[in-house]
């Protein structure tokens, strides 16, 4: 009988390491090694439109992808033989389950292309699809998986919460003691690599595509074109753009041309057991079983099962030397030694659940490389900095990503703007501040948190601060609770005696949500102070500055000394990005976006600059810069005890900005607040930040000055029905649908990027609308990206929610048909597995400050 974890080992390999031989194939594979095909057999070129740098299944799925769509002279070069890294030895899960909402549409067209690939290119590819079911064995499991099912039933991935009579018939053999639910994706399963990637391939070929191997890449020349030279043992190759894709070698391809992507090796461990008879005696193939408080999955393989954890930071490995030494020469298809120690609680934990193991031997174990980024997912897109350099690398799960990250970066190359928002797979999210030590702490963290409760406002506290920190972050640490956006630390909320202090996560309103409240207040009665210093701040100038400015935006160009809200619209007339624009001087604008898309936009900016070849200088000034915000009805009477610049309403009017000083500090100061109430921004050094903050602190003493944070701003923006990109708007949507005509000029001269589009757009029609929702709730809130409901169906989502301090209600901004879209409408919002009713209201809840004083002195009613 079983004693213990060890005696899953065979007898005759209990007490040593196991491991598979090198260059042995795991699962299916094996016997079937690829003939690596010779250079001299294969046709070569010396020029190509791409040359794809790695021959996993990412590579030779956009290979596969550029091909098919009809562009000539792609070339994939792979330094060993294809699948050669991680795609070879990788377990092959694929699901359609992803907690982000984009993600989900890769994960989607993945599993749809792998169901047709075989019919298409004549390649088997061993795709099983049993379906899966994660498994819920407390009570904040199901609030998750309630969670979950509202972010997906508005997609097209079926996705069902069952209880355990299901779970107990689709996977018999489970012990159901625990189980309290489940979250079933049927269609779900898994694939064999080699042979997708096989299949890939074969497709790629037949619609033209050079696959060439064993070639390596020995440098990388950029020309003053844009185009580049790629060295090769065999010669040179020019190619309008290079998508490095070569897994755990895509730092040294980086390193190349300067770059440091942030990206290191992790162990990862699978175990493959023998024959099982209770297995043998199904019907059905079982189910992938994710067993996520065990954290680890389980799945089919033959007669057997095939089990793989994800260990806790503290026991995780990393191959670190790799990074600091490079791949070792002619690693391709060999494995690291095992060591099932470091594995044995997962182990135990599956045989609790699945009480066959017990009896199970290990025939294999697979122990190799897989590269992952700080945060887990992938980095895609073109690299901010370098002309024609796109990466599709750091794939922790690269087999499900593989089909639809090729269509997505196929797409976004043949038509200049990506098919929709990933901005969380941008490579730019990425900076200086990201460094190897960040890296690895960051990357131990995501690994050991794969299967952790995924909370609204989730914060990560591994590898903080960073060495990009605001001028205040001394001051305010210690003060309140700090959320991470860019590699900087900024105050989400302050405490005061009494409070619940630290990071306390829920599905639920928690710790936080009183003390939002009181900021919210302090705004709107007194006066209040936020660091703002993570937006995104540049400076463009030069004699073809407004030229280009008027060519990237779709509003007017602000006079000097004024400001506006701009947006860059892409050639389809989606919504890339929104700035602030300042025209600070003849010539001269400061532009100001939010943290997360700060290399986002830059990119753009600097590509159209580019292209169009105007005469300009752009300055990214974001870590020279900090940027105190104050708001409220006394900001102006703090700020005036501190200059002699005329702040009244009259001499310093809403949308203007210029340099002042206070206090002898300088500063730019912009009248502008995204709280909607009288306040101003102010720019200025980073290292004056502690100072201008405590002299504005000093003389606000008499008016009850305090901190806020940024969900005391969130909640006031949603009153005040302002948009926010990444929410309301960004590239799948259109400006016109997001209700922002008033920032649209389509009558401007300039033929801004996207303005065509925007115009057949609005000549045609909309489909859907922006709606602006109250409803009641009990204890939770939205946050966005949940299911709108009508009539019994589903017709929309929110973008964006809070609770309205000023109402006492929840409030969400929300996508819905235009027949549903009208004022008056009732609709239901789903939370927590529950439909609350909710009614369309007429924007805002409240009005601005600006709005209001108008009112006042036209003597009508303020509505506040």
């Amino acid at each position: 009988m079983l004693r213990g974890a060890r005696r899953l080992l065979p007898p005759q390999l209990r007490g040593r390491e196991l491991a598979l031989p090198r260059r042995a194939r795991p699962l299916s594979t094996a016997g079937r090694e690829e003939k690596p095909s010779s250079f001299l057999g294969t046709k070569w070129k010396d020029t190509a439109e791409t040359v794809i740098i790695g021959g996993g299944c990412i590579g030779v799925s956009l290979a596969y992808h550029l091909a098919k769509a009809g562009m000539k002279d792609v070339i994939l070069l792979e330094k060993s033989e294809l699948t050669a890294g991680s795609t070879w030895h990788a377990a092959g899960l694929t699901t359609y389950f992803h907690p982000g909402i984009n993600l989900k549409k890769i994960h989607y067209y993945s599993i749809k292309l792998y169901e047709k690939l075989e019919e298409e290119t004549g390649q088997a590819v061993g795709f099983h699809q049993p379906g899966s079911i994660r498994i819920a064995s407390t009570p904040t499991r199901v609030d998750e998986f309630k969670y979950q099912m509202t972010r997906a039933r508005w997609h097209p991935t079926e996705q069902y919460l069952i209880g355990p009579e299901r779970i107990q018939e689709l996977f018999p053999i489970l012990n159901m003691e625990k189980v309290l639910a489940g979250l079933y994706n049927p269609g779900d399963g898994h694939i064999d690599p080699y042979s997708l990637t096989m299949a890939l391939a074969a497709g790629a070929r037949k619609y033209g595509a050079l696959l060439n191997y064993p070639v390596q890449v020995t440098n990388l020349s950029p020309r003053s074109d844009g185009t580049w030279e790629v060295e090769t043992p065999h010669g040179i190759i020019r190619t309008n753009r290079i998508v490095n894709t070569a897994g755990f070698w895509a730092r040294e391809i980086g390193t190349m041309i300067g770059l440091h992507h942030p990206l290191i090796p992790v162990h990862h461990q699978y175990v493959v057991t023998s024959t099982i008879p209770e297995v043998k005696a199904l019907k059905m193939e079982l189910p992938v079983l994710r067993d996520l408080e065990g954290s680890y999955y389980l799945r089919q393989e033959r007669d057997g099962l095939l089990f793989g954890p994800y260990e806790s930071q503290e026991k995780m490995k990393l191959q670190e030397s790799w990074v600091t030494n490079g791949v070792p020469p002619g690693f391709g298809k060999e494995l690291f030694e095992s060591d099932l120690d470091r594995i044995m609680d997962h182990i135990e934990a599956a045989m609790a659940m699945v009480p066959v193991l017990k009896q199970a031997d290990i025939i294999n174990t697979v122990a190799g490389p897989i590269t992952y980024s700080p945060d887990i997912l992938p980095m895609v897109g073109p690299h901010q900095g370098v002309r024609n350099y796109w990466v599709a690398i750091g794939f922790g799960y690269g087999i499900i990503h593989a089909g639809g990250v090729g269509k997505y970066l196929s797409d976004w190359i043949l038509d200049g703007e990506p098919p929709f928002d990933l901005i969380e797979l941008d490579p730019n999210r990425y900076g200086k501040w990201s460094t190897t030590q960040y890296t690895a702490t960051k990357a131990r963290e995501s690994y050991g948190f794969n299967n952790i409760v995924g909370y609204p406002k989730e914060e990560r506290f591994a590898a903080r601060p960073t060495e990009r920190i605001s001028g205040l972050y001394e001051v305010l640490k210690s003060k309140c609770s700090m959320g991470f956006h860019a590699g900087w630390e900024q105050p989400h909320w302050f405490y005061k005696p009494g409070d619940e202090i630290g990071y306390k996560p829920s599905f639920r309103r928690t710790n936080w949500f009183e003390p939002v409240g009181r900021e919210y207040k302090q705004v709107m009665e007194k006066v209040g102070v936020i660091d703002l210093t993570p937006f995104g701040k540049f400076i463009v100038k030069g004699n073809d500055s407004v030229k280009l400015l008027d060519h990237l935006f779709a509003n007017v160009i602000p006079k000097v000394g004024a400001t506006n809200i701009s947006h860059m619209l892409t050639p389809r007339g989606q919504v890339y990005a929104e700035l602030t624009v300042s025209h600070l001087s003849p010539g001269e604008f400061l532009l100001v976006t939010g943290s997360g898309s700060e290399l986002h936009d830059l990119r753009w900016i600097e590509e159209e600059a580019l292209k169009g070849g105007y005469n300009v200088e752009i300055k990214n000034i974001t870590d020279e810069m900090g940027v105190l915000g104050i708001a409220g009805p006394f900001a102006r009477k703090v700020l005036q005890k501190l200059t002699i610049e005329d702040l009244s309403d009259s001499a310093f009017k809403f949308l203007q900005s210029r340099h002042i000083k206070l206090s002898d500090i300088a500063a730019t100061a912009i009248r502008i607040s995204y709280s909607g109430e009288l306040g101003w921004e102010l720019y200025h050094r980073k290292e004056d930040s502690a100072t201008l903050y405590n002299v504005i602190m000093e003389a606000g003493q008499e008016e009850g000055i305090d901190d806020f944070g940024t969900y005391a701003l969130n909640a006031l923006r949603l009153e005040k029905a302002f948009r926010a990109w990444g929410a309301e708007m960004n590239c799948d949507t259109n400006p016109l649908e997001a209700g922002l005509d008033y920032f649209i000029k389509l009558n401007k001269p300039a033929d801004f990027i996207g303005k065509q589009a925007l115009k057949q757009i609005k000549e045609k029609g909309l489909k859907r609308r922006l709606v602006y929702l109250t409803f009641e709730t009990a204890n939770v809130d939205p946050e966005g990206n949940e299911s709108v409901w009508h009539n019994g169906r589903v017709v929309g989502n929110t973008t964006s929610g809070n609770y309205s301090y000023s109402t006492q209600q929840s409030l969400a901004f929300a996508y819905v048909p235009t027949e549903l879209s009208k004022v008056g409408q009732k609709l239901e919002v789903e939370l927590l597995g529950k439909n609350y009713s909710a009614t369309i209201v007429e924007e805002p809840l409240v009005l601005t400050e600006q709005t209001r004083t108008r009112l006042q002195k036209k003597g009508g009613s303020a509505k506040v």
